[in-house]
Parts: structure tokens; C-alpha cells; sequence
């Protein structure tokens, strides 16, 4: 007779068995993706304006029915597409909250981060994790390219447009979520200076809820050459481990988790120098990991992505004890971290 712990056990076991499977063929599903993105299948059911039959889709795409169906199988299985029957059973494919995040010029739209974290270069260095771990110095990173990734951005244009396009992308949806979910966290600031802004997404968007902000975009002199002009932001390029435009606030997204303790410090004194003593402030915008179980899935993507910054940069994600040591070995002499909807939290510091 088999007890309630054998029988649980075999049931541990079984769904062992399953879930493996999603680790021996867990790159499909990005792959899959990319593929969807680069096709334009999702804004080819939005433009169509009602649900695509497998002909409808493979017509409007130019493609062969048959490898487009074992696409969308997969897809559909993911949730990351649906099907509509009509009467007949004739199945008709359309748009999830999933899919709809794969439209690329709608707001929140995730089509530049995909693509940038599936995009081969990024990912080999996933593939260099165990050298590094069993104790090479060089970063994963440098272990495929031989040298730091910031050097190797300079020297590919597409990557670093890539990643310029990643960060924008992520800025779309992360400014409204602080704005929205930090009431009068900007209240009475004149001056907002953006640190390693980029293509200048970041400040456009704010400036756009707040447009009583005047905007400094400030990153590499090669990043900022490109970006676009907008009103009320102005583009400054130079070195954050210098110095940093005067400002009332310092507004720093995604960048310290991409380097270690002590060059984080370098950079937070940088951006304390460049605010008022009296009423400035530094918004640090980052992920804080935790034990909540309750987090669920933002628990999952922060540590996934802890995995991406340990194979590309000397940087990690942080707890808020670690946090905390950096910000006290900077001088500032209070801070507050407030979750918003998104993988990160903001952190507000004060001198």
C-alpha cells in the first residue's frame, strides 16, 4: 500500500519530470518571441482589426502556412497569442495583454528590451557563467569579446543602439510609473539632470507630466550626440566619474547595478557634489531584492536579471541592506525606497 508521503513523492516527482523540460527547451520560448517581433504578427492582428485565420495571417505576411502555424502553436500554448472559434470551430488567432506588449509603437511596448536581450552577442556571455563562478576574474563578457562591454558598445553601433533603444524603452513605462505612483516626488523641483540618459527618453517623458522641469539629459558625449532635440531638455555630454551638472535633483535609472560597491560610491558622491545641500535630492531607480514570496514574479525577473549583470558588468542586483551601505559610505543621511508596478523601486536619498 502506498503511503501519503509515497504518493506525494511521486507526485513531486512527476512534475519534476515536466518541468525540466521547460529548462531543456526553455530558449524556444524566447526565440519564438523574437521571431513574432521581427514577422510583426502582433501589429499585423491590431492593423487587421479582428481575428486572423492562419491563411488571413500567412496571406497578409507573405510566409508559408505551415512553419507559421508551429510558431503560433507555440505561442498560443504561452498565452502569448489567443484563439477565437467561430461557429464552424474554424480557429482565429488575436491579441493578449501579453501580445500586446510585442506591438512596437504603443505605450508599453517591451519590443526593444526583447530584442535586445535575445540578441546572440548579449547572450553568449550566458554561456561563460561557469568559467568566471569557478573562478576566472575576467567577467563573462570579457572571457567572448576580451574586452568590457562599454568598450565593445563603442566599437558595434547596432548593439549600442540596441541597448540605447532597451533603456528607452524601459524608461517609457518606469517614468509614468513613478510619476503616478510618487505623488510629489517632483513637487517644487526646478531642475532635473539625468544620469547616463541616453537617447534622453527618460527626461522627454517627464518633462511631458512636468513640464514646469527644466531637463539635463547628461551621458557619454557619443550617446548624447545622437539623441534627439526636445523641448525643455538639454543635452550634455561627459563623465559621471568627473562630474555632473548642477542640478535640484540627480535622477539615476539602471545605472549603478551596473557596477560594484565601491565605483557606485564614486558615482553617488559625484551626484551629491552636483545638488543643493539645503533642498536637493537624488532619485535612484532601481531594483531592490527581497524574500517576499508574495512578489511572485517581479521576485523571479529581478533575480533573473541579477543573472544578466553578473555575466555583463561588475555590477548586481542589490538588497536594501545593500543599498543602504552604499548610501551611508556616500554621506547622504536618510533615504526612502517606494515600489511602483515595475521591476524597480524608487529610492530617493537625501544629503
Amino acid at each position: 500500500m502506498n503511503t501519503d508521503r509515497e504518493i506525494k513523492m511521486s507526485d513531486e516527482e512527476a512534475k519534476a519530470e515536466l518541468e525540466i523540460w521547460r529548462y531543456v527547451f526553455g530558449f524556444s520560448d524566447l526565440a519564438a518571441v523574437k521571431c513574432a517581433i521581427e514577422l510583426g504578427i502582433a501589429d499585423t492582428i491590431d492593423a487587421n482589426g479582428h481575428p486572423m485565420t492562419l491563411a488571413e495571417l500567412s496571406d497578409a505576411l507573405g510566409l508559408q502556412p505551415s512553419p507559421l502555424h508551429r510558431i503560433m502553436r507555440l505561442l498560443v500554448q504561452r498565452r502569448v497569442f489567443g484563439e477565437k472559434r467561430d461557429e464552424a470551430g474554424q480557429p482565429s488567432y488575436v491579441l493578449t495583454p501579453i501580445s500586446h506588449r510585442l506591438l512596437k509603437r504603443v505605450d508599453g511596448s517591451k519590443v526593444a528590451l526583447l530584442l535586445f536581450h535575445s540578441d546572440s552577442d548579449m547572450l553568449l556571455p550566458m554561456h561563460s557563467l561557469t568559467a568566471h563562478i569557478q573562478g576566472d576574474q575576467r567577467l563573462p563578457f570579457e572571457i567572448v569579446f576580451g574586452e568590457h562591454e562599454w568598450s565593445y558598445m563603442d566599437k558595434h553601433p547596432v548593439q549600442r543602439e540596441l541597448l540605447n533603444n532597451a533603456m528607452a524603452c524601459n524608461a517609457q513605462t518606469v517614468v509614468p510609473a513613478i510619476v503616478g505612483g510618487c505623488p510629489g516626488l517632483f513637487e517644487g523641483v526646478s531642475t532635473v539632470v539625468d544620469v547616463g540618459g541616453g537617447n534622453g527618453t527618460a527626461m522627454r517623458t517627464l518633462v511631458k507630466a512636468c513640464p514646469w522641469i527644466k531637463a539635463i539629459n547628461f551621458d557619454l558625449p557619443l550617446v548624447v550626440g545622437g539623441a534627439p532635440e526636445c523641448n525643455g531638455v538639454v543635452h550634455v555630454g561627459g563623465d559621471m566619474f568627473a562630474a555632473i551638472p548642477k542640478a535640484d535633483v540627480v535622477f539615476i535609472k539602471w545605472v549603478l547595478h551596473d557596477w560594484g560597491d565601491e565605483d557606485c560610491i564614486k558615482i553617488l558622491r559625484k551626484c551629491k557634489e552636483a545638488i543643493p545641500a539645503d533642498k536637493g535630492k537624488v532619485i535612484i531607480v532601481e531594483a531592490v531584492l527581497t524574500e517576499d514570496a508574495e512578489e511572485g514574479g517581479l521576485r523571479d525577473a529581478r533575480l533573473m536579471l541579477d543573472l544578466f549583470m553578473l555575466a555583463h558588468t561588475k555590477g548586481k542586483e542589490r538588497t536594501e541592506a545593500e543599498w543602504k551601505n552604499i548610501i551611508t559610505s556616500t554621506g547622504f543621511r536618510e533615504y526612502t525606497i517606494k515600489p511602483i508596478p515595475a521591476i524597480q523601486s524608487v529610492i530617493e536619498v537625501f544629503p
